[in-house]
């Protein structure tokens, strides 16, 4: 068995676990992984355009944005964008701040009849250190090391 099925089939397996609509939940450091080993998947950062300015953005993801700031207001071309901007047959990495938005952009494509639909668990930004009050502290994409840039 290769590593892509490994990566995958763990993804699965977390998925039906929970019950999740969509074929995958990968940890940060296997989406990044898989990104490597397969170079047609698509990390899709659903962040605001804010956040991404704000706090970083990682190379090479595509950006669609599930809800708009101010007012968190959905984005009604969601789909539409996706589409535009991915490959039919990539799988796609779905990522947000801390896994909320991401979980909903990937259950959103699988609805509308797209395979291949993954939630990074995590996020860019990690969960809440409620200790702290502060994010990157815990968990998520930024403080497990990997490829990240500031504008």
């Amino acid at each position: 068995m290769g590593r892509i099925t490994e990566l995958l089939d763990t993804a699965h397996a977390r998925a039906q676990a929970q019950n999740l609509p969509y074929a995958g939940a990968l940890l940060p450091h296997e989406a990044y992984e898989l990104m490597q080993l397969a170079p047609g998947a698509r990390l899709v950062d659903v962040r605001t355009t804010a956040e991404r300015e704000f706090n970083g953005v990682i190379p090479d993801a595509v950006h669609v944005e599930l809800l708009s700031w101010p007012g968190w207001v959905p984005n009604p071309h969601f789909l539409t964008q996706l589409a535009q901007a991915t490959d039919p047959e990539s799988l796609l990495l779905f990522i947000c701040r801390s896994g909320p938005r991401s979980h909903r952009a990937a259950a959103a494509c699988a609805a509308a009849g797209r395979g291949g639909c993954y939630n990074v668990l995590e996020g860019f930004e990690g969960d809440l250190n409620k200790a702290t009050g502060h994010r990157n502290e815990l968990n998520g994409w930024k403080l497990r090391g990997l490829p990240w840039t500031q504008n």
